[in-house]
């Protein structure tokens, strides 16, 4: 069974958005549940620090032996730091996707559209 951890929230597309000790920023990662469907992450593709997101909006890739993945943005707003370490060791993202493998951190535009996004119960039940 895929770790859904408590403290986070969720998007129907498996990204989580973890709030930080920043007010108005919270880390972006893909679930537990995702990287164990596609396998050995080989390649991430994330964006530069400063640009802006809406929700939904593509924010960059996830390759992994099986698939390719993008990855959604699940609130509006503005990119303010990028988890370098990935590009040498993408494989933290199956090792420790809640941690190390995080990958970007996000200043939120419209904080209501954390409201529209899944607590832990309904996405555990989304990936029954």
């Amino acid at each position: 069974m895929a770790d859904v951890p408590e403290d986070l929230l969720y998007t129907e597309e498996h990204e989580y958005l973890k709030k930080t000790d920043a007010a108005g920023v919270y880390q972006i990662g893909i679930t537990d549940y995702a990287q164990g469907e596609l396998g050995d992450v080989v390649y991430v593709e994330l964006p530069s620090v400063g640009e802006s997101f809406t929700r939904k909006d593509v924010f960059g890739t996830v390759e992994a032996v099986k698939a390719v993945s993008d990855l959604y943005c699940p609130i509006s707003g503005e990119i303010i730091e990028v988890n370098a370490s990935l590009t040498d060791d993408p494989g933290q993202v199956n090792s420790d996707p809640y941690g190390a493998g995080w990958m970007v951190k996000i200043r939120i535009s419209d904080e209501s559209e954390v409201d529209t996004l899944l607590g832990p119960e309904e996405y555990g039940k989304h990936i029954e």
